[in-house]
């Protein structure tokens, strides 16, 4: 795929919210058509979560992607963007950890979640919105402030970003990851998700709304699944949730 210019906004509650709304109203947009803000207000994360940025922080985008992939490669999309962040991170000396289904972090610590939605299907082709918030610069008093471990390009490199050309280097890095997801689905990309994987072997729990689930993180299916070792020996698909050790 290739990606459009960047269209950027100074304030949006979402980028995947904003994007959604103009596809649906029939404006015509083109695969590869990209969203950046420099203030989102009201960011969403799976479940609902809320990631809020301050001005000029983060990095807070979307893009629609408009794909003849088959169902079975859709789940592990939000995974090859998440390799495309590591590949950035890794360019700027940062060591990540992916973590199964749509998280980068640094060590213990958040630094990148992703979020996909299908917003509709014309026969084999699906439109795709995939949001992107990268904690670029914010500082560690905000970071602590969040109620779950986090941190941000800056706190692990002492360094701040121009975020408007840290996006153009990664929709570069995007424009291969998603190539390869496109063409050979999550088994093209599961060596280098094995790579950074956290947890992977590990004793984890589960959680998908009520319910939870405890096994051994054991591997990823060919679309991405999450393979759990229950303690009777039982392999557990798992296709939704978040996971904690």
């Amino acid at each position: 795929m290739l990606f459009r210019q960047p269209q950027w906004v100074d304030e949006l509650p979402s980028t995947n919210v904003a994007l959604r709304e103009r596809l649906l109203s029939g404006e015509r947009l083109p695969s590869g058509q990209v969203l950046a803000t420099r203030h989102q207000t009201a960011g969403r994360g799976r479940y609902d979560r809320t990631w809020t940025s301050g001005p000029g922080e983060n990095l807070t985008f979307s893009f629609l992607l408009r794909t003849n992939a088959g169902p079975e490669k859709i789940p592990s999309l939000p995974m090859a963007v998440a390799l495309a962040v590591a590949d950035l991170l890794i360019a700027h000396r940062i060591a990540p950890e992916t973590k199964w289904p749509n998280d980068v972090r640094v060590g213990p610590r958040k630094i990148c979640g992703i979020l996909a939605e299908s917003v509709a299907a014309a026969g084999k082709v699906a439109d795709i919105i995939v949001g992107v918030g990268l904690n670029v610069n914010m500082p560690a008093e905000r970071a602590a402030a969040i109620d779950q471990p986090a941190t941000s390009m800056h706190i692990e490199t002492g360094q701040t970003f121009d975020i408007e050309r840290l996006l153009d280097e990664l929709l570069d890095i995007l424009v291969r990851r998603v190539a390869d997801w496109e063409s050979g689905g999550f088994m093209i990309l599961r060596e280098d998700w094995g790579r950074y994987c956290a947890l992977q072997g590990e004793t984890v729990t589960v959680r998908d709304g009520e319910r939870t689930r405890t096994g051994r993180l054991r591997a990823f299916g060919e679309s991405g699944q999450l393979l759990l070792e229950e303690p009777d020996g039982t392999l557990r698909e798992i296709w939704a949730g978040d996971i904690s050790a």
